[in-house]
């Protein structure tokens, strides 16, 4: 949970609606009692201290006094929100207005369940009054969800008195205790999910037994703790424990969320990682009133994302191969030809997996073999259907592409369908004529290879596109005649950075360029390359280039500083001895980027456009900060 989030602890105890004000009362009075004679031993000014907040506590339950909050969750794949987690705020005149403080002051006092209670109600009913439609995380600790009065079915009844579907309400656990009853943690948790809730499991990483509590809870969502998710754009640690999350999560059936996501880089990485669901500040702050709407600057990021370094370094391959390479020549059999005719061709050829069925020259379906000798294999069926027409087995909605398409989005397209469309085959056309079969088998093989191809040209450190990549693609654009703008990327001083700080730094610093480049490039017309170093080549061809460069040295100036020691970041820079033993001071690191405009017919090879780009990267590196220059000398300035 967000760190703003993880305060709050809205519990999920059964809802006592009525009896709420008396019963409190009561409490508080004998807590009152209690406190005075634990107090004794204190000193008079603690206990006046006490007494004090124990009003404070006390005034906010009888007068529900609390201010509910929603931060938004959104689905990372979509660029939607699909919940909000409820949050919950003292009175912000009153010395408890922090969740922190509040909790605290309930726990000394024994009132911490009567606080969890509240929080539910205010956030529950400010929740269903705004008609979301979405899903609503509250907290709960397990041991509040143990307790001997939570399963009378109180919860479900004033959830529904307010309109709401179990189904919107998530029962986030938080961990704070060092071992539970595991078997009665997990009947309780499967007492709510029968009756439609679904359960969460707070920050996953932190704390006492998150890894064993997951496994035998099996919730449905789990939140990776945001100690995490900060920083992960520089630690290649976190990155790998998030990764290893995401892979166990996907072998569970679990979904992921990040939570405590306040950069830019950091909601790029996890984009990169394949994290289904993100929430922190960087994509909404808590607000009394359910955000509808993303920020520009995150939809911008959805605009312009890619799966990952490594796929992207092979999609520019991907797209140059069509599925024509898998065009295998089949002879089709027509819809009229019976099914024994069709498993006398299976049998004369073994390797034959699927048959296409082909009226005059339009595809109509696709027969399996599979298929087929499971139907005989049955008793009476081959006498029963085998001089009936072979649509009689027939798959009527096969998978049909043209070949022109390319590997890549066929590939995203099996990806999105039905399993037995890989282990088929699919059936290939020309502009809608029936032309040959493609086999699974055929498309995995050249994915691979390709992907093989692509890691041999990638830089080990960034597993971007290399040199050949690089070439290939920008001889692709001529040959298409496209307009691009080819964009060459150089760090300023970064030798002495490295020098000062050691390679694994300046690794740092390249890899984060890199992240900052690809969010700024979309995966289907841009694409992001590593010459070598510090340098970079990026290929845009929408009109809005300068917007995004700029986007990206405004990103790059903000983050940067965080690199340097807080010592450097108040000089502004680093001091060190030049090859003489000079003392030289070199500013923070900057980002120079010179543009070429490469319009159809102007440039004849991809030597003539690095050429050209390569000076247009010398007249940005004259400018002192972050600077982009395009190469007809028009100055864009620095940031």
């Amino acid at each position: 949970m967000h760190q703003d989030a993880a305060a709050s602890r809205a519990s999920m105890n059964d809802i006592r609606d009525k009896a709420v004000p008396g019963l409190l009362a009561s409490q508080i009075i004998a807590s009152m009692r209690t406190h005075d004679v634990s107090e004794q031993g204190r000193s008079e000014k603690d206990h006046g201290q006490g007494q004090i907040m124990l009003r404070h506590l006390h005034g906010i339950i009888t007068e529900r006094n609390l201010n509910p909050l929603f931060q938004p969750i959104i689905a990372m794949g979509e660029a939607t929100i699909t919940g909000y987690e409820g949050l919950i705020r003292g009175p912000s005149d009153s010395p408890l207005h922090s969740p922190l403080s509040l909790f605290k002051v309930a726990m000394e006092h024994g009132l911490t369940v009567e606080v969890e209670h509240l929080c539910r109600h205010v956030i529950l009913e400010a929740f269903a009054k705004q008609e979301p439609g979405t899903k609503v995380f509250l907290n709960v600790s397990p041991e509040c969800l143990l307790q001997a009065n939570m399963r009378n079915g109180e919860t479900l009844r004033y959830i529904q008195e307010l309109g709401l579907d179990p189904c919107n309400v998530i029962i986030e656990l938080t961990e704070n205790a060092p071992a539970y009853d595991y078997e009665l943690l997990r009947q309780a948790t499967q007492h709510y999910r029968d009756m439609g809730f679904e359960i969460a499991m707070d920050d996953l990483g932190e704390g006492f037994s998150s890894l064993r509590l997951w496994s035998e809870l099996r919730p449905d969502y789990v939140k990776i703790d945001q100690h995490f998710i900060q920083g992960i754009d520089h630690d290649p640690v976190k990155r790998q424990f998030v990764r290893s999350i995401q892979q166990i999560a996907k072998n569970s059936g679990t979904k992921v969320i990040a939570e405590g996501i306040e950069t830019q880089a950091e909601f790029c990485v996890i984009m990169d990682i394949g994290i289904a669901y993100g929430q922190g500040y960087h994509i909404g702050r808590p607000k009394p009133h359910l955000a509808t709407e993303l920020p520009p600057e995150i939809m911008q990021l959805f605009t312009s994302k890619s799966s990952d370094i490594q796929p992207q370094a092979g999609k520019g391959l991907q797209k140059a191969v069509s599925v024509a390479k898998l065009l295998q020549h089949v002879i089709p059999v027509s819809p009229e030809a019976t099914n024994d005719e069709v498993f006398q061709l299976f049998e004369q050829n073994q390797q034959q997996h699927s048959m296409p069925v082909v009226d005059g020259n339009r595809p109509v379906g696709m027969i399996s073999r599979y298929t087929m000798i499971d139907r005989f294999a049955r008793p009476f069926r081959r006498e029963l259907y085998g001089r009936r027409s072979c649509d009689t087995f027939m798959d009527a909605q096969p998978l049909v592409v043209d070949k022109a398409m390319s590997l890549h989005d066929l590939t995203d397209m099996i990806i999105n369908m039905e399993p037995h469309h890989l282990s088929n085959g699919f059936i290939i056309t020309d502009q809608g004529m029936y032309a040959g079969m493609g086999s699974g088998h055929a498309l995995l093989r050249e994915i691979t290879q390709m992907q093989l191809e692509a890691a041999r040209y990638a830089n080990p450190l960034t597993l971007l596109p290399g040199n050949v990549p690089i070439n290939n693609q920008i001889e692709q654009l001529l040959e298409s005649g496209a307009t691009f703008h080819a964009c060459y990327c150089d760090l300023d001083n970064f030798k002495p950075f490295n020098d000062v700080y050691g390679f694994r730094k300046g690794d740092e610093v390249i890899q984060l360029t890199g992240m900052l480049l690809r969010a700024a490039s979309t995966a289907e017309h841009d694409f992001l390359g590593h010459i070598g170093g510090d340098d970079f080549i990026l290929l845009l061809q929408g009109e809005d280039w300068e917007a995004r460069c700029q986007s990206v040295l405004q990103q790059f100036a903000e983050q940067i500083p965080y690199l340097y020691s807080e010592q450097d970041q108040a000089s502004g820079g680093i001091e060190t001895e030049d090859r003489k033993g000079n003392k030289v001071f070199y500013p923070m690191l900057s980002l120079s980027i010179g543009v070429v405009c490469a319009e159809s017919g102007r440039f004849a090879s991809h030597l003539e456009v690095a050429a050209a780009a390569s000076i247009a990267k010398s007249q940005a590196k004259k400018i002192t900060g972050n600077s982009l220059f395009l190469e007809r000398r028009e100055l864009y300035g620095e940031l």
